[in-house]
Formats: C-alpha cells, sequence, structure tokens
C-alpha cells in the first residue's frame, strides 16, 4: 500500500477524518487555553503576595484572601482540563468511528483482486488493534498538548513583563537541549521507522497465526508456522533496542539539562539584586516560575514518539482509504433490459500476471453455460469479472448490452448473483446468515427458502436447528 500523501501531520489527518467532529476539537482547545490560563494565576498571585510581604504586609486576612483565590484558580484551571479532555475523548471516539467506517465501506468498494493483496492478518489489524491504539493520543494531544505549549509560552511573556534579562536567562537551557533532541531526531528516523514496520509484521504474523491454527495443526506445520510468529517477536524486539540505543544519550541530555534553569537564573539574579537593577520580590516570582518554564516544554516533547505513532497509522489508513476503487458510477447510466452477457476481446491480469488474452464469450439469456478448463486456466476468474469483483483489464463486459462499468454496484448487486467455491458464515445464528439476503424476511420466508435450496434437513439435524 503506497501513501499518496506523505507531509501531512497528526493535525492535518484529526481535522481530515473528523468531519462533523471538528467543532468539538475547536472546543477542547479553547477550554484547554482557559484552562491554562487558570493554571498562571496562582503564579502571578504568589508573585504578589511575596512582594508585598517584603514590603511589610503582615495581616493575615488579605493573605488568606489571596490564598483563597489561588485555590480558585486551580479548581478552575482543573475543571476546564477536565471539560476540555472529556470534550476530545467524545470527539475521538467518534472519529475511531467514522474511520473504522469508511475503512469497511472503501472494502467494499475495491476490487477483490485488492483486498485479496493484503494480507487478512494486515487489514484486521490496521482496523482494529491499529485504529484503537490512537485513542489515547488523540483524546489527550489536544489538551495535553495545547496547554503544555501555551502554559511555558503565557508564563515567558510574564517573565519578560517582571524583567526581560532574566525572561531570556531562563531560557538559557534550551539551546543546548534542542542541539541534543536535533540529535535524537537524525538518529531516530530510520530505528523508529522499522520498529513500525517490525511491529506491524509482528501483530500481522499473530492474527494470521491464530486465524490459521486449525489448518496449522491439520497439516503438521504448527512448528514452522510458530518459528515464522518468533522470528517476527525477535526482529521487533530488536528494532525497539536498536532504536533506544540511538536516542538514549541525546534524549537523556536534553532532559538533564533543559529543567536546570536554576544555574543561569540563581547567580546571575543574584548580581543583579546586589546591583540594585532587579528588586528582591522579583527575583523570588522569576525562580518559582523559571523553575516551571521548561518543565511543561519537556513534556511535549514526550509526546514525540505518541505523535509520531499514530501519524504513521493515519499513513496505514490513508494508504487504504486511497487505493484505486472499481470503476463504477454511484448512479446506473444505464439500465440492462435483458439478460445475455457478452464478453469482447477481454483481458485481465493479476498485478503483473495476464490470465485472460481477449477472451470472446455470448451467454444467451435464459440459458445455462458451464465453462471447463484446467486449473488455473481463468474460469473462476471469469465468473468473478462477470460479477464485477474486479475490473478488465482491457475490454468490456455486457449484460443486455449495457457496459457493465455503467451501472451502479448497488443496482449490479441487486440483480447478478456470485456463489463462490469459498464459504463463509457470520457469527451468529443459521436462521441469520440466510436472512443477510433479505434483512426484512420473515422466519417462515427464510425456513421455506432453505427447502428450496436443499439445506432444510441438514439445518434441522443440528442440535439446535435454524437457531
Amino acid at each position: 500500500m503506497e501513501n499518496k500523501q506523505k507531509n501531512k501531520s497528526l493535525f492535518d489527518y484529526i481535522f481530515e477524518y473528523a468531519g462533523e467532529y471538528k467543532a468539538q476539537y475547536i472546543k477542547s482547545l479553547v477550554l484547554a487555553l482557559i484552562g491554562v490560563a487558570f493554571s498562571l494565576v496562582p503564579f502571578i498571585i504568589m508573585g504578589y503576595m511575596v512582594k508585598i510581604l517584603l514590603n511589610g504586609e503582615r495581616d493575615f486576612k488579605v493573605f488568606l484572601f489571596y490564598g483563597i483565590l489561588t485555590a480558585v484558580a486551580w479548581i478552575l484551571r482543573i475543571l476546564f482540563h477536565t471539560f476540555s479532555t472529556n470534550t476530545s475523548h467524545k470527539a475521538t471516539f467518534k472519529l475511531i468511528g467514522i474511520v473504522r467506517t469508511r475503512l469497511i465501506d472503501k472494502l467494499a468498494r475495491l476490487p477483490l483482486g485488492t483486498v485479496l493483496e493484503i494480507p487478512s492478518g494486515s487489514l484486521k489489524n490496521i482496523i482494529m488493534e491499529r485504529v484503537d491504539s490512537i485513542e489515547t493520543t488523540l483524546a489527550h494531544i489536544i489538551p495535553e498538548f495545547t496547554s503544555n505549549l501555551a502554559a511555558p509560552f503565557m508564563m515567558f511573556v510574564y517573565l519578560m513583563v517582571i524583567d526581560w534579562r532574566m525572561a531570556l536567562l531562563s531560557l538559557s537551557t534550551l539551546p543546548i537541549a534542542l542541539i541534543c533532541m536535533i540529535v535524537m531526531a537524525v538518529n531516530n528516523e530510520k530505528p523508529f521507522k522499522k520498529t513500525q514496520e517490525t511491529t506491524k509484521a509482528l501483530n500481522d504474523t499473530a492474527v494470521e497465526y491464530i486465524n490459521g491454527i486449525e489448518v496449522i495443526k491439520a497439516f503438521g506445520k504448527a512448528e514452522s508456522s510458530y518459528q515464522r510468529f518468533a522470528d517476527a517477536a525477535k526482529a521487533n524486539a530488536d528494532s525497539f533496542i536498536d532504536w533506544m540505543k540511538a536516542c538514549i544519550v541525546p534524549f537523556a541530555g536534553a532532559m538533564v539539562i533543559a529543567p536546570s534553569t536554576l544555574l543561569a537564573i540563581l547567580p546571575v539574579g543574584a548580581l543583579f539584586v546586589m546591583h540594585g537593577t532587579l528588586a528582591l520580590a522579583d527575583y523570588v516570582n522569576v525562580l518559582i516560575l523559571g523553575m516551571g518554564l521548561i518543565t511543561p516544554l519537556i513534556t511535549v516533547m514526550g509526546y514525540n514518539d505518541d505523535v509520531n505513532k499514530a501519524t504513521a497509522i493515519f499513513g496505514e489508513i490513508d494508504a487504504l482509504v486511497n487505493l484505486s476503487e472499481l470503476e463504477r458510477p454511484t448512479v446506473s447510466k444505464e439500465l440492462p433490459t435483458k439478460a445475455d452477457i457478452v464478453l469482447d476481446d477481454v483481458h485481465f491480469a493479476y498485478s503483473e500476471k495476464e490470465i485472460l488474452h481477449g477472451v470472446n464469450l455470448n451467454i444467451p439469456e435464459g440459458s445455462v453455460t458451464a465453462i471447463v478448463g484446467h486449473s488455473g486456466s481463468g474460469k473462476s476468474t471469469i465468473a468473478r469479472l462477470i460479477a464485477s469483483l474486479w475490473d478488465v483489464t482491457s475490454g468490456s463486459i455486457r449484460i443486455g448490452g449495457v457496459d457493465i462499468k455503467n451501472i451502479s454496484m448497488e443496482d449490479y448487486n441487486a440483480n447478478v448473483a456470485y456463489v463462490s467455491q469459498n464459504n463463509f458464515l457470520f457469527d451468529t445464528t443459521i436462521r441469520e446468515n440466510i436472512r443477510m439476503g433479505r434483512k426484512d424476511a420473515t422466519d417462515s420466508e427464510v425456513e421455506d427458502i432453505a427447502k428450496r435450496s436443499g439445506c432444510y434437513d441438514f439445518i434441522m439435524g443440528l442440535e439446535n436447528g435454524f437457531e
């Protein structure tokens, strides 16, 4: 599967797939920003309390009042953060539902050959496990990422108001930490991509091993099949170890250096106070705020892996969604009035290998036609092309004189039945499996069709019959 758009960010994907729920993510963002604003109020109040304390204020009621204000601001911060997170969670569950629905709808519109080329384990893994795994990242990325970016920015602006020199000093460790992060990013790309590939391969192998365990045991292939799973597990573990080795030193350097803001602001700020260019109250305030300036940014850095993983998963989803579909109109351009079938110079290839080489065939209305040939000669392929499970590579197929590419899939499937040599039962009762053909069929109609197709006696011989 080739991803046609490789430069999309996670936020591009979120707003592309969120549909009508984009407004919920925007609401979550606004609530998160309000929460961030309230989170800064306690720091401002504490700074003011230090200032009036140093200026001689000793009235307990004054400090009690500001203490209550601080508590109220912090409670409001928690409430708005909670509202934001709840909103983003609801939007994320809706988004995951939209993604899964789009993927399932897409599979129904793809040529059967395209679907069969993708391992069933891979499809199940993407639609279920991979999509499910992005829930935590999507639900928290808006409130958490936003607050941890906005808070230090607002705090830095406030520090600039107090003293621009101290504000810049509070960022003195950031350039060194950024250099470490850039080194890590350079070292990270290939090993991280490898972990994504091996994780996907492991999940696909595990799903296929479990789904095929009956056949594996029946043919005595348990050892060789398990070895394939074991090899995939080892390759996955090795890739993560290599990834950690490539990142551990620069990441540790960034995590140690970035929060060490006191190394600069403590001695330099003391010199400013001694020379009378910085008030003592402002110095204490800067020390308090400076220690919390970088920590949220470190938290944002910690989201990097989660964001990369979610972006990679959306890339896989996008690759599926952008696969070429059967060439069929939404509304039929023309409907056949007869039922004769004509294949005119039909060519068809599976990937690069051509199976049908200019087939011409006329099947009159009301007739029964048997196609005979050795295995692999294209008998089933012709049936599947007539059933519109694939598109011809060249040539045309007409029913009642109408090219099937001019008939919508809905109209086509309502008039053409394809009975495969492979069978599949849904995980429900036999009665409901038969009713799949017509949802509004009554129980008596289901039983009648079972009699007409020769299945009734067999079904009634089962322990619970139609149930």
